[in-house]
């Protein structure tokens, strides 16, 4: 009988809340594996694109030194929109503060990798290009998860799920058993759109390495519940909208026609102007707040992240919840 491959902890999804989780664990000298199903990580993940400092800073105290952060956020617009024109809010410092930033933009492809590449710095052995087909259980106990590799059977004392929305992990162990409903998930989409440094700092009124947010309500979405973005990258915008799975349903508008009704905006095109899309990304983000909750914790098991429906989308809070809730 071959020998089973025992970890401390196998940690599924090397999204914010799976490193958090594996560099935790690897620094107080566990064992941990940290399996994903991209080719790297950050090749499939998704988001807004806007992270919070404190959360990432529990997790790695001196990442401003080193993390692939794009712009740190000295401005927070909001606009509620007609069809040609917008009641504005915001908020503006007078300068991108020293230390830990409060809020910051990413790209995900390049910030997964760094805060994976953190894990394995601490300890954790990281296998990306491996799907987790199932959980292994025995006597009603979560012991490891079997791989789509050859021998690709895993064992470990718990198995921390956070492979995302829509887990059917979380079904698998048994910490949820009915379908995620459409009003409790929202599908969302973005560009990225390439602009130089020096034009998204001149349209945005902000210094070098300096960014704003931009959510727009309103027309924007047509009668949905969701919103519109825009944030700033260091060389790019993201530019993208969400809305309840349940809402684009019943009006059978596209997601990306949604978005270009977004992009047409006559307050939106002066910002996008004479930008090249150069990457165009969907996801689906959980919305269906705590009721929608699935158990977070059984017998060698736990979950955390989207898979958990740890998100709020009205304070823009997802990958913060996450970080915190693998750490």
């Amino acid at each position: 009988m071959p020998t089973e491959e025992k970890f401390d902890a196998i940690v599924v999804g090397a999204g914010p809340a799976g490193s958090a989780a594996a560099c935790t664990m690897a620094r107080a000298g566990l064992s941990v594996v940290l399996i994903e199903r991209g080719e790297y990580p950050g090749a499939k993940n998704v988001m807004g694109g806007v992270m919070y400092g404190r959360m990432l800073a529990d997790v790695i105290p001196t990442f401003p030194a080193d993390a692939p952060i794009e712009r740190v956020i000295v401005e927070e617009r909001v606009w509620i929109t007609t069809a040609d024109s917008a009641v504005t809010v915001g908020h503006k410092t007078a300068a991108a503060p020293s230390g830990i930033p409060n809020a910051f933009t990413v790209l995900r492809a390049k910030f997964d990798r760094w805060f994976a590449s953190k894990a394995e710095e601490a300890g954790a052995l990281l296998v990306p290009a491996t799907v987790v087909e199932d959980v292994i259980i025995r006597d009603g106990k979560v012991v490891g998860v079997r791989t789509g590799r050859a021998d690709g059977d895993l064992y470990a004392d718990v198995v921390v799920l956070c492979d995302g929305v829509h887990s059917f992990l979380v079904k698998k162990a048994g910490l949820q058993s009915r379908e995620i409903e459409p009003h409790e998930v929202a599908l969302a989409v973005k560009e990225i759109i390439a602009l130089s440094p020096e034009v998204i700092q001149e349209r945005f009124n902000v210094g070098e390495g300096q960014g704003v947010t931009l959510e727009l309500y309103g027309d924007v979405t047509q009668g949905m519940g969701g919103y519109g973005f825009i944030y700033t990258n260091r060389e790019s915008l993201s530019v993208g909208v969400g809305a309840l799975l349940s809402h684009l349903m019943r009006t059978k508008i596209t997601p990306y026609a949604l978005l270009e009704h977004v992009k047409q905006h006559p307050l939106v095109q002066p910002l996008i102007a004479g930008g090249q899309v150069v990457e165009y990304l969907a996801h689906a983000i959980p919305e269906g707040g705590y009721k929608a909750m699935p158990r977070l914790y059984g017998d060698g098991v736990l979950v955390a992240g989207d898979a958990a429906m740890m998100v709020n989308g009205v304070h823009r809070e997802g990958s913060n919840l996450a970080m915190t809730a693998g750490r």
